[in-house]
């Protein structure tokens, strides 16, 4: 591969609007040769919501608005089996390549080396390549990194069996992470907790919020799309998982999902 083909890879960020994600933006616009596009999420089609966040898809459309990149939604049916949820991510990245370029995908995973090796072969039979800028490191030095940047999130999904709902809601601060119980991961890793940024330093301006209900919420969905992050913990799908709505304190447009979507 040529040198000036090795400094224009065009890739796709894997955005969640959580603080992983959103501290690998950060890194990610740091590596040299690497031109981000497109900001790409699944969400569900009958919650109309990111799967397992619970976030609502304007507050996806007013952050990707501040980073001034387009945000590529891949809707997903309720329980999706493996073949629907590969065939329809296929799809959109093959669908990035064609009109845009698009060679690699980068994703905020920190240690979980089965979900890195699931990526890869997934990516390596598209062609794509796949990239980890926050790999492997310490969980508290990427907080620190965190807060120290001025990034600001909300607790938005708690796995009960971690967690109590009061931790559901909260600011992502240094009270937060004092007050989590022993063994839980600091950055959530194990699914014990997912947040939504609603500062960062590359945001043009902070999204304004308000809290709405919290509520409890118990269901299985398929194995096959859990990508199989928890191996090595409790089944957290036995459990249940408090959600904190939140609602956007301004206009946004509205992702209107495919009608009917052929594969």
């Amino acid at each position: 591969m040529s040198n000036d083909r090795q400094q224009n890879v065009r890739a796709v960020l894997h955005w969640s609007g959580g603080k992983d994600s959103a501290l690998c933006f950060y890194h990610a616009l740091r590596q040299p040769g690497l031109r981000l596009t497109h900001l790409l999420t699944t969400l569900n089609e009958h919650y109309r919501r990111v799967a397992m966040h619970g976030v609502r898809p304007e507050l996806l459309l007013a952050q990707a608005t501040r980073m001034g990149l387009p945000l590529q939604p891949v809707w997903l049916p309720e329980n999706p089996g493996m073949a629907e949820y590969e065939q329809r991510m296929a799809d959109a990245l093959r669908g990035l390549h064609a009109a845009h370029g698009v060679t690699a995908s980068v994703f905020g995973d920190l240690h979980l080396a089965d979900l890195r090796a699931y990526r890869e072969q997934q990516l390596g039979a598209l062609g794509l390549q796949a990239t980890f800028p926050l790999w492997h490191k310490p969980a508290r030095e990427l907080l620190a990194e965190f807060f120290d940047l001025g990034f600001r999130a909300v607790v938005v999904c708690i796995n009960d069996q971690y967690l109590d709902a009061s931790f559901c809601g909260r600011e992502l601060d240094r009270d937060f992470l004092r007050d989590l119980p022993p063994g839980v991961d600091l950055c959530g890793e194990n699914g014990e907790y997912h947040s939504f940024v609603y500062d960062a330093p590359y945001f043009a301006r902070p999204i304004p919020l308000r809290r709405g209900e919290r509520v409890r919420r118990s269901y299985q969905p398929a194995a096959e799309t859990r990508e199989d992050c928890y191996r090595d913990q409790p089944d957290p799908y036995a459990a249940g998982f408090w959600y904190c709505d939140l609602l956007l304190e301004e206009e946004a447009t509205e992702i209107a999902p495919p009608a009917i979507q052929a594969t």
